[in-house]
């Protein structure tokens, strides 16, 4: 029999044999329901509590500082930077003095959003300089030719501009980007007289679409257009200085390598040697330069952190071969260091030759850091290589966090890190039994890893190429396993040879040996390109779901405990917010003569007065179209003649495009939208979209709601940056389209069609 004693509940009773009485019903004892609760926010804690351990806040420090330069291009107007520079610099003191609080991690990752933040506003205050608002006609320019770009069908070079002389603006610029006759464009460090027709920096096509002017303010340029006429060579009146003449030495070795790889290569082969060597891409033909992005291979094309580590790799171990032949040098001197310093030097040599652009940067960048760890005795591929590489990045160039190669580049070796961290351990393992030692001799480990590096690096990318390409490679996986080997083995081997060689003048069989690979690469992209369903579109959608998919990325990549599953729903329901992205109904072109309207079968149909095969390709592939620009398809149910076009979008209403001003009359009676340069007479019952407007906010979209439309402008009212200024009296934007308030309805054209007339009509 039990004894008796105290209860927890703090009354006598018998220990172990009855519970402690709660209030009970009457009639008998009330249940005990157990919770579920404190369980599970225990064992969250104890996830969190492990997340947050020693050596787990460096990787988030990239992340927060990458939220700051984040919030930066999110502003609407332009921050202040000694307010923002104020800010981060106390908040890090601030973070210094409670390094040994509980309070740190929350401190340290604020300062690092605020230093973010401060770092993107000092970048744009360094680099400040005009961008042509408006565009200019006949303007006489002299100045150095700094960087040249050798293209397939023009030449394109950017000057930096010694006078400007215009007869009618007196804006001065910097440097301006001008497209010449193919093989006209002068030489790196000449100086130039000519006479050039200038236009604004390219804005986005449509909202949301990519901002080529923002990038081409980062680089110092306010301005492109085209040479009218012949350029002509000048003595300089003083020196360019020595980045100049850097400049210039570089570009004529890149003219040395692709003149020797031209006596062995031509057509596509050529095109593909020197794009890998020099970064210049030239050339190409359509059919193949198509076929490498459809297969899922476009990333060979543009020097990114796989040609950095195929180059890094290669002289590494070639240079510790070297010196293991030598007994003596292996046992008295650290080889495996002076190796990783010899491929340090060949990644930089890789980088001056490439151009040196943002995305070759940024892999030069995470090679030095993996080198470096090499040399100093750390573990090269960690969490921790990742985050540094990132805030040097970031730090040199906050710019990169919205383009598109910084966004794929990083999570693809995000997601790489994560599976040497994660999953290599297991998979690298020792065989447990004879079926597995009997598969890992034979190479079957070797090729699960590459399986699984290629699989993990193209879905980490996949939601950047979808927002920005509006394309996804459903057999990416496949092309990569068939091709990449080869790159990897002959192709890029076989070119750092050729270029070990060239002083010697041993280099002709190298080329010809990475013909062979570029070759067998041509067929692969080829065969996949032609497989059924190898093009995958993705309609445009948001930046929200980009920023969610982020987040899920992030949260996969970096978290250990199964916290991390949070990630992948995220990831799942930012598939879901991309794929419920509503379609516009009207697109409205930045200069108004090219519109699309939706029609009642659900496809783009396209009015214009002078086509923009650039803006239609864009507007089609947002809207997941496989169509060209040209095809004849985009003018079905479009009634044009000299007065301007109309058709009918999918609610039923008319829109318009009026050229003339004849035209308005007729157009303000039965039209819904009207979109024109000229000026519309009071009473119109239309909603007009006029040239001001489009001067105004750029680019529009229109979606029906009701009985107008909702209006998204790729530049509002209330933006105002350097790379985009408002327009002077500019106000906020509306964000909704209807029809003048008192103004007559349009009339419906009543007439029936005649293939819907009875016999009784």
């Amino acid at each position: 029999m039990a004894e008796q004693g105290t209860t927890p509940g703090g009354k006598r009773g018998y220990a172990g044999t009855w519970p402690p009485r709660a209030a009970a019903p009457a009639g008998g004892y009330a249940p005990v329901r157990p919770s579920i609760w404190p369980p599970l926010v225990e064992t969250l804690r104890q996830w969190a509590r492990a997340e947050a351990g020693a050596g787990r806040l460096l990787p988030w420090v990239p992340v927060a500082f990458g939220t700051g330069i984040a919030f930066y291009f999110a502003a609407e107007h332009e921050p202040m930077l000694p307010a923002a520079a104020a800010v981060a610099i106390a908040l890090c003191v601030l973070a210094v003095l409670l390094r040994r609080q509980k309070l740190f991690p929350v401190v340290v990752m604020t300062a690092a959003v605020a230093a973010g933040f401060a770092t993107a506003t000092w970048k744009t205050a360094r680099v400040a300089h005009g961008v042509l608002a408006r565009p200019m006609f006949s303007v006489a320019l002299t100045g150095f030719v700094e960087t040249r770009d050798i293209r397939e069908k023009t030449d394109r070079f950017v000057l930096r501009v010694a006078t400007m002389e215009s007869p009618r603006e007196t804006t001065k610029l910097e440097r301006v980007r001008l497209s010449v006759k193919k093989g006209a464009a002068p030489e790196v460090g000449s100086f130039v007289e000519l006479k050039a027709r200038l236009l604004p920096p390219l804005g986005p096509q449509r909202p949301g679409s990519y901002d080529f002017g923002r990038d081409l303010y980062f680089q110092g340029i306010g301005a492109s257009g085209f040479v009218m006429g012949a350029v002509k060579t000048r003595e300089a009146p003083a020196s360019g200085g020595f980045a100049l003449r850097y400049a210039a030495f570089m570009q004529g070795l890149r003219d040395a390598i692709d003149a020797r790889i031209r006596t062995t290569l031509d057509g596509d082969q050529r095109a593909i040697a020197t794009a890998l060597l020099t970064g210049r891409r030239d050339a190409m033909s359509p059919r193949v330069n198509d076929a490498m992005f459809i297969s899922g291979l476009g990333h060979v094309l543009s020097i990114s952190g796989y040609h950095m580590a195929v180059v890094a790799g290669v002289v590494f171990f070639a240079v510790r071969a070297l010196l293991a032949l030598f007994p003596a040098l292996t046992a008295a001197h650290p080889i495996k260091k002076w190796a990783a310093a010899a491929a340090l030097l060949a990644a930089a040599f890789y980088l001056a030759l490439s151009g040196a652009e943002v995305a070759t940067q940024r892999s030069f960048f995470m090679t030095a850091v993996v080198l470096i760890a090499v040399m100093v005795d750390r573990r090269a591929i960690t969490f921790r290589t990742l985050a540094v590489a990132a805030l040097i990045v970031l730090a040199i160039a906050p710019e990169a966090l919205v383009h598109p190669s910084f966004q794929m580049s990083f999570a693809a070796t995000l997601g790489l890190v994560a599976l040497v961290q994660i999953g290599m351990p297991s998979l690298l393992a020792s065989p447990d039994h004879s079926v597995t030692a009997r598969v890992a001799l034979w190479g079957g480990r070797e090729l699960a890893v590459l399986v699984l590096a290629s699989l993990v690096a193209g879905l980490a990318t996949t939601p950047y190429a979808a927002f920005h390409f509006h394309r996804v490679t459903p057999y990416g996986l496949l092309a990569n396993l068939a091709a990449m080997p080869v790159v990897s083995a002959i192709v890029m081997p076989a070119g750092l040879l050729g270029l070990a060689a060239m002083p010697f003048g041993f280099d002709g069989v190298f080329w010809a040996i990475m013909g062979f690979g570029i070759d067998w690469m041509i067929v692969v992209t080829q065969w996949v390109a032609a497989l059924p369903g190898a093009v995958g579109r993705m309609a445009a959608f948001g930046t929200a779901p980009l920023i969610a998919a982020s987040a899920g990325i992030i949260l996969l990549g970096l978290l250990r405990t199964p916290l991390r599953w949070s990630g992948a729903a995220l990831l799942v329901a930012a598939l879901v917010w991309a794929v419920r992205a509503p379609l516009p109904d009207i697109l409205i072109s930045p200069d108004g003569r090219n519109v699309a309207v939706r029609g009642g079968d659900g496809r783009l149909h396209l009015m214009h007065s002078a086509r923009d095969a650039f803006v239609v390709k864009e507007w089609l592939a947002a809207d997941a179209d496989a169509r060209t620009a040209g095809d004849a398809s985009l003018g079905e149910g479009v009634s044009c003649d000299e007065a301007g076009c109309v058709t009918r979008h999918r609610g039923g209403g008319f829109v318009a495009l009026a050229t003339r001003p004849e035209a308005l009359a007729d157009d303000c009676e039965r039209a819904a939208v009207i979109v024109t340069a000229r000026q519309v007479a009071q009473g119109c019952a239309a909603s007009v979209i006029d040239a001001e407007r489009l001067r105004r906010h750029g680019a529009l979209a229109l979606r029906r709601i009701g009985d107008g439309f909702a209006i998204d402008a790729v530049k509002p009212g209330s933006i105002d940056r350097p790379w985009s200024p408002a327009v002077p009296g500019d106000a906020d934007s509306e964000t909704t389209l209807r029809p003048p308030a008192g103004a007559a309805r349009p009339a419906v054209d009543a007439t029936p069609a005649e293939a819907d007339l009875q016999a009784d009509d």
